[in-house]
């Protein structure tokens, strides 16, 4: 199953996403969908670096 480091990944990429809906939409003040999109982008960032070091941790388990 998932470990705490997972959920911890999943939690970050998930926080990330809330806060890009929020710049977008402009539920804390005037919307900002630059602000919005770039910061969508550090979801898939977050969960390919913690792929990497997920992976990179088995590697050395071996």
């Amino acid at each position: 199953m998932f470990s705490k480091p997972d959920y911890i990944i999943l939690i970050a990429a998930f926080v990330s996403f809330l806060f890009s809906i929020s710049l977008w939409f402009g539920v804390f003040g005037a919307e900002n969908r630059d602000a919005g999109i770039f910061v969508g982008l550090w979801v898939p960032s977050i969960l390919g670096f913690g792929l990497f070091f997920k992976t990179s941790a088995k590697g050395r388990q071996v």
